[in-house]
């Protein structure tokens, strides 16, 4: 595409959603997200809470055993073998059940992740064949590619793993420092002696946690998006020796989340650190040990009970770490289910299209404006334009770069929708034709080919064509030949198998014009970017294509200008003059527009329409 399309880039990327701006503190997004797989999370979770709750027992049973033992010792008795195996086999089976509980729990909640994974693709897709084309620019690829590897992987984690873990390592924590505390409750102190100082020290590093984790989350965002945008125009960068020009936007927004990223992380690694020590396991067993060592010395308690209660302290410092970073996940995803939210609610076209058929094919623009920003305050790409396109013949749109040109011939071919005013083809609305494109076809500057076969590609439009039809279309297109001699013929996969010339991917998609064989048909500057004899194979094809259609076309050089039946000269999204080459000649905008492309039309320009 055109400057105009550029312009639309910039434009999304400005409408690009700021995550720090619209997290929800409340996790909204991430809750609807989560709604179709909302019950068999809340199983996992139940599940979760009865694994957590059958780790208490083998604590119990050990107590017990213990306490057998040291008494029968004591009393110089023979210990009771029916008593202890009795509370071995509850430890075993206890122990054995906790583990089916907690991999059912799993089982389920992975399930879950799968279906959801399921869903939210397949709603991507449905959504994304409803937006606008215009709204597919580079900064958006890197939106969608993040939504759809990066945030979904995020989502995936807090669904599969956190429900059941997260869960765990709040209750199983908990029951047993409850436990510790029935054993004895100054075992009970000596278990969770050092946690409230780590509570203050974690909540003090977690201050701010949510809005700092949006904020980073949208710099990445950023990151991606910038690069993707880089990389796809490398080639032409470099090209013409400005590859520091273009990579200095990935370079900045690189060095500004590593700014941001040490600024935030160097505190806290130092208050994480202080934390971490504070449950350190030397630290935890001498004071459990040593305390609980006095404590047996003056009878309070038995060898048992502090064997026990310093085996839940140790676990005490794991269930904490598990559930720190279930929270960091939790902070993550819905920054991530935010994005995916917000791309399945990206604005949509107009539904409303019916069976309704044109009648005839003659094309009017009435007082058609257009704007790629949102609200009242959008600029304007275009202020009432309107002309019509006669049915049967050629108009150009001619204008300086960035006049609006290759706008109008988009909302033609219904790239997206007019803010106001109307495109008619037949007498009835684009909006309203229901197989839009088998009356419109166009090709334009960039010929987007996918990477599948060039049969596939020729036949994109028209997927029930013949063998023989397409290769009429692709004779028509003249690059049959050219189609034959490689290796693999028209099975060659694009960009996989073979490469292809910039001239010989626009033929590709001239065949597929012709194979549509639409009425009426669009040419943005279909030759722009090719060299002289491209050129002229390319307009003998297009020379072919239009006859008998009502055409719109975008070009610049004289030769196409003055064959055509009328032209449209365009400035600041406005159309100033419509009429034949000879009407406008005493136009000075016009005239301008003729001298400069007079001056500059090579040797080798392409034929006449």
């Amino acid at each position: 595409m055109t400057t105009d399309t550029a312009v639309a880039d910039e434009a999304s990327a400005e409408q690009e959603p700021d995550s720090l701006q619209q997290q929800n503190p409340g996790g909204k997004p991430l809750k609807a997200l989560l709604r179709p797989v909302a019950p068999k999370l809340a199983i996992g979770r139940i599940l979760a809470v009865i694994s957590a709750l059958l780790a208490v027992v083998p604590y119990i049973a050990l107590v017990h055993i213990g306490d057998m033992l040291l008494r029968a010792v004591a009393a110089g008795e023979p210990v009771d073998g029916d008593e202890v195996q009795r509370w071995l086999r509850i430890l075993v089976i206890t122990f054995t059940l906790r583990l089916l509980v907690y991999f059912v729990a799993l089982t389920i909640t992975h399930v879950a992740d799968i279906q959801l994974g399921h869903v939210i693709r397949q709603r991507m897709v449905e959504r994304f064949a409803r937006v606008p084309l215009v709204w597919f620019t580079s900064t958006n690829s890197g939106r969608v590619r993040k939504a759809l590897q990066d945030d979904i992987g995020t989502v995936h984690n807090l669904i599969a793993h956190q429900p059941v873990d997260g869960t765990n390592a709040a209750v199983m924590p908990l029951a047993l420092m409850v436990y510790a505390f029935v054993v004895d409750w100054r075992l009970g102190l000596l278990t969770v002696a050092t946690i409230p100082l780590y509570v203050a020290a974690t909540a003090f590093s977690m201050r701010g946690m949510g809005a700092k984790t949006a904020e980073m989350d949208q710099r990445l965002s950023t990151v991606s998006a910038r690069m993707v945008e880089f990389v796809t125009g490398i080639t032409v960068v470099k090209a013409f020796g400005r590859v520091g020009r273009a990579h200095r936007r990935y370079q900045d927004a690189a060095e500004e989340f590593q700014q941001f990223y040490y600024s935030w992380v160097g505190p806290l690694i130092r208050v994480s650190s202080l934390g971490s020590s504070l449950l350190a396991v030397p630290l935890i067993l001498l004071i459990n040990i040593g305390g609980g060592t006095w404590l047996v010395h003056r009878d309070l308690v038995t060898p048992a009970n502090v064997l026990a209660t310093s085996l839940i302290a140790l676990l005490v410092p794991y269930g904490i770490e598990v559930l720190m970073n279930s929270m960091w996940a939790q902070q993550m995803a819905v920054a991530s289910a935010q994005r995916i939210v917000d791309l399945l609610d990206t604005p949509v076209l107009d539904d409303r299209a019916g069976d309704t058929l044109p009648v005839g094919h003659e094309v009017v623009f009435d007082r058609v404006s257009y704007s790629y920003g949102s609200g009242d305050d959008a600029e304007l790409a275009l202020d009432e334009v309107g002309f019509t396109l006669r049915e049967g013949t050629v108009t150009a749109l001619v204008g300086p770069s960035g006049s609006g040109k290759s706008t109008i011939a988009t909302l033609l071919a219904r790239f997206d929708d007019p803010r106001s005013g109307q495109i008619r083809l037949g007498g009835v609305p684009v909006a309203a034709i229901g197989d839009l494109y088998s009356h419109v076809g166009f090709v334009l500057q960039d010929p987007q080919l996918p990477a599948i076969s060039i049969r596939d590609n020729i036949a994109l439009g028209r997927p029930d064509a013949t063998d023989e039809q397409i290769r009429e279309a692709a004779r028509a297109a003249q690059i049959l030949d050219e189609i034959d001699s490689l290796p693999r013929g028209f099975d060659t996969v694009y960009g996989s198998d073979t490469g292809l010339s910039g001239g010989q991917a626009q033929r590709i998609a001239i065949a597929r014009a012709i194979l549509v064989d639409a009425p009426v048909l669009v040419l943005d500057e279909a030759t722009a970017l090719t060299d002289p004899e491209s050129q002229h194979q390319i307009q003998q094809a297009l020379s072919r294509l239009v006859r008998g259609r009502t055409v719109l076309v975008i070009g610049h050089r004289p030769e196409v200008i003055s064959g055509v039946d009328q032209i449209v000269l365009v400035e600041s999204g406005r159309v100033v003059a419509t009429g034949t080459h000879d009407d406008l000649l005493e136009e000075p905008a016009y005239a301008r527009l003729w001298r400069f492309a007079d001056a500059t039309s090579s040797a080798g320009a392409e034929g006449g329409l």
